[in-house]
């Protein structure tokens, strides 16, 4: 479950972030709050990865219990990943 939550959370963040032609059109499909909630930690933990990449998913796994309150919030709302799912890894 937990590669699935964090390979949900790797695509948003993934798509929003800086420096990759599909990421313009991409980021139209995400809120706003997630675009600006979650652009950071993309840049500090895996900004060296490509969008939709095994390697992505793998640096937002291993970082995942650093991500940002604020964008795992706006990525909960946006309904990318359940509260429950957020609570069973912080356990």
């Amino acid at each position: 479950m937990k590669t699935i939550v964090f390979g949900l959370l790797a695509a948003a963040v993934a798509a929003i972030g800086p420096g990759a032609a599909p990421a313009a059109d991409a980021a139209s499909s995400y809120s706003k709050a997630v675009q600006q909630y979650c652009r950071a930690d993309y840049k500090k933990y895996c900004g060296e990865y490509g969008l939709e990449t095994a390697a992505l998913r793998s640096c937002m796994d291993r970082n995942g219990e650093s991500l940002s309150k604020s964008c795992v919030r706006a990525l909960v709302a946006d309904g990318f990943v359940s509260q429950a799912e957020v609570n069973s890894r912080k356990r």
